[in-house]
């Protein structure tokens, strides 16, 4: 149960004055204080301030974590003799092991708390990602993998269960958006950073350059953990750094949010055939977003390009402008409070990207052009689908929902790197698996438009 702060009769007033005023607000686009002079928006941008920097910097790197396999995959492969199938299935079953913990993890930091449960989440797997420099076969590379995924089980959905706790609908676009954020910049410091470490400590003290990538990397998410165990508070009750006013302010908020939910409980959550929907259209962008954690370098290296530096270097340029286009549209899209056609534009952009890649073939500026469709598409299109779940999902609900909706999407995890890669050896091109993934963000954003409610999206 929410803890809700007592209100004591001599500051009653000011907090319905302070409500009326509240009604009358528009959802802010920034945190520029010359824009968000009332008193809630103030607030709400003081609450932003106080843990979203850690939440970002961990999701930076906890995507890292996960996708710079397909950086190690430019030497490990040759290292260790494996095919572009086991590489593929190794990388998949990373996602298996977090489909299966994804709902338990997550009602866990429901009971327990987001600040020990998302510490303990990143200390484990960023061990477990350091272990993957000492595997030598196959079977020990799946392994890893699979106990990583356990590790991760409940991160992001964590994430996004938390931020319920402390912002009502109208103002979390913008704070998913910001916490999104950390995929492109994963990418714009993780490039140049794998290709960095790869190519400059190869051969040192005996660890060839990839296992230099897992060991390095790693060190970062331990020292998150122990900043995030230390940082966050579970609930807005347990502020010491909030007065009572403020808390009553914020928790109001959310309390009204809370009012419009339909999904309270976890029976509801899975017998709802909502929930089901945004699973497969999850399903649909996930697919893309890992085509590109897992082989954009290889797509990179297809046109001509074998050094791992300059290969990192030229993934800045797709990250770059997909940083520019979440923020846009997740501001624009808080502004309008519309939520479907900022989901399904990206969507179909990110599947005309990945079209020109596979029609690009060994050139590099039409590779270049389409990943820069196809990661400013999919980034983009991931923090607007959240805004569609959050919206109804609430309580216990809200905590299975969201796990449920993020593990089943993230299948899509396994299918696209184990597919792709089977095509890949059979096919000996990454083109048929790059029109696949083309298909399927067309077919998720053909689902929001059919089937998800204009009323439900614009929140």
């Amino acid at each position: 149960m929410r803890n809700k702060p007592i209100i004591h009769s001599p500051r009653h007033s000011k907090r319905q004055g302070a409500a009326s005023q509240e009604t009358n607000l528009q959802p802010q686009t920034s945190f520029s204080p010359a824009i968000e002079t009332n008193p809630s928006d103030l607030l709400f941008r003081r609450v932003a301030w106080r843990f979203m920097p850690l939440l970002f910097l961990g999701y930076v790197v906890a995507y890292l974590d996960r996708v710079n396999i397909g950086f190690a995959k430019l030497q490990m492969l040759g290292s260790l003799h494996f095919s572009n199938a086991a590489y593929g299935l190794g990388a998949g079953l990373f996602f298996i092991g977090y489909f299966l913990f994804e709902v338990p993890s997550n009602l866990l930091l429901h009971r327990f708390g987001a600040r020990r449960w998302i510490a303990r989440i990143m200390v484990t797997w960023a061990l477990l990602s350091m272990v993957t420099a000492w595997v030598t076969t196959p079977l020990m590379f799946y392994v890893v993998r699979f106990l990583l995924g356990v590790a991760e089980a409940g991160f992001f959905p964590g994430m996004i269960l938390y931020l319920t706790y402390w912002f009502p609908a109208h103002r979390r676009g913008k704070m998913v958006a910001l916490l999104m954020a950390g995929i492109p910049v994963s990418g714009l410091l993780g490039g140049p950073l794998s290709g960095f470490l790869m190519r400059a400590f190869d051969g040192t003290w005996g660890f060839g350059g990839w296992q230099w990538l897992f060991i390095v990397e790693a060190l970062p998410s331990i020292t998150l953990g122990i900043a995030i165990y230390f940082g966050l508070d579970d609930r807005v009750a347990d502020a010491k750094w909030l007065s009572d006013d403020e808390k009553a302010l914020i928790q109001r908020e959310i309390d009204a949010d809370d009012s419009v939910r339909t999904h309270g409980s976890v029976r509801a959550v899975f017998g709802s055939a909502r929930v089901w929907l945004l699973c497969l259209i999850l399903f649909g962008v996930v697919m893309g977003s890992y085509a590109i954690g897992f082989w954009q370098p290889t797509i990179i290296r297809s046109t001509g390009i074998d050094d791992p530096l300059e290969i990192g270097l030229l993934t800045m340029i797709p990250y770059s402008f997909a940083l520019v286009s979440m923020i846009a549209v997740g501001r624009h899209a808080d502004r309008t409070r519309e939520r479907r056609w900022h989901t399904v534009v990206p969507a179909l952009v990110a599947a005309s990207g990945f079209s020109l890649c596979a029609l690009g073939g060994n050139s590099s500026v039409l590779s270049m052009i389409g990943l820069t469709l196809a990661v400013s598409g999919v980034v983009t299109t991931l923090p607007m689908f959240w805004a569609l779940p959050t919206a109804f999902l609430g309580g216990t609900g809200a905590a299975a929902g969201i796990a449920l909706i993020n593990c089943t999407g993230n299948l899509a995890g396994f299918i696209s790197p184990t597919v792709i890669g089977w095509l890949k050896s059979y096919t000996h091109t990454l083109a048929s698996g790059l029109v696949l993934t083309a298909g399927t963000l067309t077919l998720s954003a053909v689902l929001i438009l059919t089937f998800i409610p204009a009323c439900l999206a614009n929140r």
